[in-house]
């Protein structure tokens, strides 16, 4: 790289690269660095060496037939050369100041003007149409840093109902652009889940988690391609009817029916210890099945567990947390010290477990599931007067107000718990 002096300014001069040669005929170039100082000349050099590598790179893009790739290598080419890409209309109202900026930027190959740049500055090249279905496909990479931490079965888990849910939309309206998408079409859409919901015996909130996805992933790709659509997208919630509670295990049910002898030797031992183990912590079946060997502390004069964003996401941020080991679970996880391999990071143990109780009659109603014990943990910890600071930090639940101080001790907690602790 040779900076030299050509008249009162310093240029760059440098050989064009092999690579460029399709869309650059000069074989040496020579760019200005607008300055008479040596030592600010030296300084700009490379970012001037950097912005000419963009440009070509953008011009050898934009020699692809890919619509969408031409599109976007005219947006970053214009913008390289300083401007923002316009399309041909609003090119026509700019100042004429600005227009002539646009214009004096182009360069020339072999004497005339090049033709790409010149229609990456002058807005030249028509922005093609993103479908429905090809929104989805940007979608994964627009919201990348959604999936940062998520394992591979949480990341499953979340694309699969956004696929569910553009799939129904297409198989409605058709896999038009998005732009061309109506209020009729929404409309119609609803209606379709309407019908289902009447025909089927579904409930409200499958429709509506399709309405969600649908709207989350099209606002995004119109967000973070700056297509300027206002989408047709609000209004159209299904009404639920009384939202159905979970129901807590009673005391009584879970020491006579699930601690009965004998009760729950069907299941697999991990399973069989996650059960026993959320008697008394209260975790989310997926966060204990998520639990690594370093994770279960057995060995202090507290024995505890720790919830961790490691291999996966949690919830949210307040469900980082330390739970003590007391009663069942305590013996629970002295059996399966090293936590529960066949179900970590894979969602199925809540699955394998509601099965089995359904199936053995261990149901306190048709209502209940594996996730009662959790409600019940919460409900234990009412009855006996817990601090609802310290009921929310076991919990993994947000307070509703700011958050002061580290909260109660491990020492605290497992005298809290000891209190509300379910024995053999």
């Amino acid at each position: 790289m040779t900076v030299t002096k050509r008249g009162k300014v310093f240029q760059l001069r440098k050989r064009v690269p092999t690579r460029y040669a399709p869309v650059e005929s000069r074989k040496v170039v020579w760019i200005s660095l607008h300055t008479d100082s040596e030592t600010v000349a030296k300084q700009k050099a490379p970012a001037a060496w950097a912005n000419m590598i963009e440009a070509w790179e953008a011009r050898l893009a934009g020699d692809t037939q890919d619509a969408e790739q031409r599109f976007e290598a005219a947006r970053n080419l214009a913008q390289t050369r300083g401007h923002r890409y316009l399309n041909a209309l609003q090119v026509a109202k700019l100042p004429l100041e600005e227009l002539q900026r646009r214009i004096e930027a182009i360069p020339e190959k072999n004497g005339k003007p090049s033709r790409f740049e010149g229609d990456a500055l002058l807005g030249g090249v028509t922005e093609p149409p993103i479908t429905i279905k090809r929104a989805l496909e940007l979608f994964w990479t627009l919201a990348k840093d959604r999936t940062l931490g998520k394992s591979e079965d949480q990341l499953r888990r979340w694309k699969n109902p956004r696929v569910k849910a553009i799939n129904n939309l297409v198989e409605v309206v058709g896999d038009k652009p998005v732009a061309e998408l109506t209020g009729e079409d929404m409309l119609d859409f609803r209606q379709w889940w309407v019908e289902r919901i009447e025909s089927e015996g579904l409930t409200p909130n499958s429709a509506n988690k399709d309405l969600t996805h649908i709207s989350d992933t099209l606002k995004t790709v119109v967000k973070m391609k700056r297509l300027g659509i206002v989408l047709p997208l609000t209004d159209l919630t299904i009404k639920n009817g009384e939202k159905r509670q979970r129901p807590p295990f009673s005391v009584e049910w879970i020491k006579k029916k699930l601690l009965a002898p004998g009760a729950l030797d069907g299941l697999n031992t991990e399973a069989r210890c996650i059960v026993l183990g959320m008697i008394n912590t209260g975790f989310r079946p997926s966060e204990g099945a998520g639990l690594l060997p370093e994770h279960i502390r057995l060995d202090g004069d507290i024995p505890f567990i720790s919830i961790e964003p490691v291999g996966r996401q949690l919830k949210n941020a307040v469900s980082k947390r330390q739970i003590p080991l007391v009663g069942v679970s305590l013996e629970a996880f002295q059996q399966c010290p090293k936590g529960f391999p066949t179900y970590r990071f894979k969602d199925k143990v809540s699955d394998t477990v509601n099965k089995f109780l359904r199936e053995n009659g261990l149901l306190e109603t048709p209502e209940h599931s594996l996730y009662g014990l959790r409600h019940s943990f919460e409900d234990r910890m009412i009855a006996a007067g817990v601090d609802e600071r310290i009921r929310r930090d076991l919990f993994g639940h947000s307070l509703n107000r700011e958050r002061y101080g580290d909260g109660a001790s491990l020492e605290h907690k497992h005298k809290t718990l000891q209190l509300i602790a379910i024995e053999r």
